[in-house]
């Protein structure tokens, strides 16, 4: 066999290949085999007819089809292999000669990963947020602790804002009540903004048996969007109460003694969680500065479908759970379709980009995955997925999906890569040092953000 390569453009090559008949012959046997065991002929048992009676009664062009079509794919690989290339996706193939008993040439055009040059990188500096925790963020971080273990006790006066309220609701439009406008009993926090706009001002000052009437744009069911006139009546009125700030309330909601301990626990938490906001910011800024310093052409056939992924996705998955269509939330949006269009192409690029230009920087700095770090992973992604790690870890062997998370785990120490050599200031003009042992796991949820089209990615698409 024969194989030349010709590069037309970054991103497309077209293989040119030719195959001395003689290498078809396992390919004509196992045809033959084939229509031998698909095939009856009087006379003969089924599986034991010539190739000559095959030949005359099926044609020899039926034999030579078959064999073709199961040695492409070698041959191609073969070529692919030669000519030390990475292709993505699917060949188109044309066969361009094939004569019976001398030869069978085709050619082959195909995506292929860039040839990429890594950036000098050492210079990047970004600047992110400072990691300060105040006493008022303690003081309210307590408050929302405080907040869940309040308690409520009916009273006998008009309903104030932070007062529950247990109402019956009316909704009629045009002067009609809707089949699904009717509900009784519904426990509701005055001030929350969880119901129809206007029902606070309307409950407000009302007292158990009291009643009013509002106007308000409904926000579901079978008259969304319209504006209906609401009936409300308050049935009852309690009273929120929260705990006393002391170390009864320490002992009752934590596992400390005292509110003081209860204080500092809580302000280290807060500087963890901004810890590790600073070091997401730091990743995701540096990763941006890194993109503007490479040039990696992406091919066109792949984010053509990297666009279609994203928007299939949102639309049957995330949009599909939320109840709604691409129309109702691009309004909600306030975003046109074109909008929408340019910024679903403009993430597509930045993912395929980010996936081509770390997987090149793996192969450079020869990173590789342990076991150990692969767990990890495995462990947050099936966090993240609502299924136990035995789970998750079962569905992702059985997909085959195993090289997709090493591959998430490598362009995360990638990046990892790129952090420590990039100088770091927070707002303060403080350098920060984010060696930290969580930095690649922190470095691949990053990465994930950007690649991942939701719950399909551009990895399965360029798996070579």
């Amino acid at each position: 066999m024969k194989s030349a390569v010709e590069t037309l453009n970054p991103t497309r090559v077209r293989l040119t290949v030719e195959v001395p008949f003689e290498e078809l012959k396992d390919s004509l046997d196992a045809a033959y085999r084939k229509i031998n065991q698909q095939v009856t002929v009087k006379g003969f048992r089924k599986g034991k007819i010539p190739a000559r009676v095959i030949d005359q009664r099926f044609g020899r062009g039926a034999v030579l089809e078959e064999a073709v079509n199961d040695a492409l794919p070698k041959f191609y690989t073969e070529a692919v292999n030669e000519a030390e290339i990475n292709p993505l996706g699917q060949p188109e193939v044309d066969i361009t000669e094939l004569k019976d008993g001398d030869t069978l040439n085709f050619t082959a055009e195909v995506d292929i990963r860039p040839t990429i040059e890594i950036p000098d990188y050492s210079g990047i500096e970004v600047t992110v947020d400072a990691v300060e925790v105040t006493d008022e963020d303690v003081e309210k971080s307590v408050e929302q602790l405080r907040e869940r273990f309040a308690s409520t006790n009916p009273v006998e006066r008009a309903a104030a804002e932070g007062d529950v309220v247990t109402i019956d609701l009316e909704a009629k439009v045009d002067g009609e009540v809707l089949a699904d406008g009717v509900a009784n009993g519904i426990t509701y926090t005055i001030g929350s903004g969880e119901l129809l706009d206007g029902i606070d001002e309307a409950v407000t000052g009302l007292e158990a048996g009291g009643e009013a009437t509002f106007t308000s744009e409904l926000k579901g069911g079978s008259a969304e969007g319209k504006e209906a006139e609401v009936s409300v009546k308050v049935t009852a009125v309690a009273a929120r109460e929260l705990p006393e700030l002391d170390d009864d309330f320490a002992q009752m909601a934590s596992e400390f003694d005292t509110l003081e301990e209860l204080k500092a626990d809580s302000r280290q938490r807060l500087e963890n969680m901004k810890q590790y906001d600073q070091a997401t910011q730091a990743q995701e800024r540096v990763l941006e500065e890194l993109l503007k310093l490479a040039e990696v052409p992406i091919p066109e056939k792949l984010l053509e479908d990297e666009i279609n992924t994203r928007k299939h996705n949102l639309e049957h998955h995330q949009l599909g759970q939320m109840g709604i269509d691409l129309a109702k939330y691009l309004e909600i949006q306030g975003k046109s379709e074109e909008e929408f269009d340019a910024e679903t192409k403009e993430q597509a690029v930045k993912g395929i980009k980010t996936q081509f230009l770390l997987d090149e920087l793996v192969n450079k700095e020869k990173l590789n995955v342990n076991q150990e770090e692969l767990t990890e992973h495995l462990m947050r992604r099936a966090a993240s997925s609502g299924m136990s790690p035995d789970q998750f870890a079962k569905a992702v062997v059985e997909g085959g999906q195993v090289p997709m998370l090493v591959g998430e785990v490598a362009r995360g120490k990638a990046l990892a890569v790129v952090v420590e050599a990039a100088k770091v200031v927070d707002t303060n003009g403080e350098v920060v040092d984010l060696e930290d042992e969580d930095e690649t796991e922190t470095a691949a949820e990053t990465v994930e953000g950007v690649v991942e089209a939701e719950s399909g990615e551009a990895e399965e698409k360029t798996e070579a």
